[in-house]
């Protein structure tokens, strides 16, 4: 896992490549001062990839507090989350609904930028403006959408997962990314708080990385109660408290589970406590608490992960994890990927003009290879439409190879 962590830097940026492809190469027969990386890449504007459904996106910022439950990392703390809730809206046509959302805060893009030596070659304000396909407080479409829950990686932001939530949203499932508290580099909070992460540190110096995945479980069985009624689509009050407006669009019988990195590992250790998950997928994660010895009771689990690090007979845990999953299954590499090409960091490093030399393969490949099979994936099992792309291997996906122990 400390591996994994530092690879973010040549995932996301890349500071060695940084310093050459922005601006201080060799001088020209007719020599220029060079504008510092910094001037570049302010004057970059960055954008997301165009969500692919029907839906326009709205979204809401929430933050959830658990009375119930102590914060594991600081126990004088009720847990408290962040929550990004994407779904379905009408498209614009006059008044109604904000402006495009904000992809995170400055302050959130510093301490990510700082975390990894890049403060001073790309400005926050470069990464915290990039654009962004949801509008906030857009009006709902009509109907009732599948739910999907979205964690992180360990250490990193909610806001990394955003092109995949925007474009689920898109479409018509309404999806919500987590921000588990003290486990991102910085999450702002109501009343000007940015929390840090207390958990890193103390979590990489033990190795309790099940620790991490069992809690987030927890905090995502929490979410699916606070996005859901509790008897129909009437109910107003959810174990007591009021129902978030969303409750009325989610249908309880559909949802799903994904996550990359430890959060991958969260949605399947949150399928095997909560019973109304209904199809998780995995995106190059470890699982660190064993998967239940009887299965998910058939549910369906995909993992997709880099063909270095998660292909059969190398020093991971797929291997044991296939042999407990007793449903639909499947287990997908991809040549060319590297750990954080399931995230939106290759999109953003492309357009900086930066490429990491341990992942062939371009930020909108990696884009295009992520989406297609985790919609496919809830697509066949929250919405029962078939999805030959998952059937075996693909002429126009030669990049994913389907494994077997």
């Amino acid at each position: 896992m400390n591996r994994r962590r530092g690879t973010t830097a040549s995932a996301l940026l890349g500071l060695s490549l940084a310093l050459t492809l922005l601006g201080t190469g060799p001088a020209t027969a007719a020599p220029s001062t060079p504008a510092p990386a910094s001037e570049v890449a302010a004057a970059t504007e960055l954008a997301l990839p165009r969500p692919g459904g029907r839906h326009a996106v709205g979204t809401q910022t929430l933050h959830l507090t658990d009375p119930g439950r102590r914060d594991p990392w600081v126990p004088s703390a009720d847990r408290e989350l962040m929550v990004s809730v994407y779904y379905p809206a009408h498209r614009p046509a006059g008044p109604g609904g904000g402006g495009s959302a904000a992809y995170m805060t400055p302050e959130e893009a510093r301490l990510l930028l700082e975390s990894r030596g890049l403060d001073g070659v790309v400005p926050a304000g470069t990464v915290a403006a990039t654009r962004t396909h949801a509008r906030v407080d857009a009006r709902p479409a009509p109907g009732r959408f599948p739910l999907v829950v979205l964690s992180p990686g360990f250490s990193m932001p909610r806001s990394t997962l955003t092109s995949l939530a925007n474009d689920l949203a898109s479409r018509g499932y309404v999806v919500a990314a987590v921000d588990h508290a003290y486990e991102s580099i910085g999450t702002s909070f109501p009343g000007g708080r940015v929390l840090t992460c207390t958990a890193c540190e103390r979590v990489e110096s033990t190795g309790d990385y099940a620790r991490v995945a069992v809690g987030r479980a927890h905090d995502l069985s929490f979410v699916i109660d606070r996005l859901t009624t509790a008897s129909g689509a009437t109910a107003r009050t959810v174990q007591g408290r009021p129902a978030l407006p969303y409750a009325r669009m989610v249908d309880p019988r559909r949802i799903g589970a994904a996550g990359h990195s430890i959060g991958g590992a969260s949605a399947a250790a949150l399928m095997a406590r909560d019973q109304r998950v209904g199809a998780g997928l995995n995106l190059d994660g470890g699982f660190f608490e064993p998967l239940p010895e009887d299965g998910l009771d058939g549910r369906p689990f995909l993992m997709m992960g880099t063909e270095t690090t998660h292909s059969p007979g190398g020093q991971n845990d797929w291997s044991a994890a296939w042999a407990r999953l007793d449903g639909w299954k499947r287990w997908l590499t991809v040549t060319g990927a590297e750990h954080f090409t399931f995230t939106d960091l290759p999109v953003l490093a492309d357009q900086l003009g930066l490429a990491d030399p341990a992942a062939p393969l371009t930020g909108q490949r990696s884009w295009q290879l992520t989406r297609d099979y985790l919609t496919a994936f809830f697509g066949l099992h929250l919405r029962g439409t078939p999805q030959p792309l998952l059937d075996g291997p693909s002429a126009g996906h030669p990049e994913v190879a389907f494994r077997q122990p």
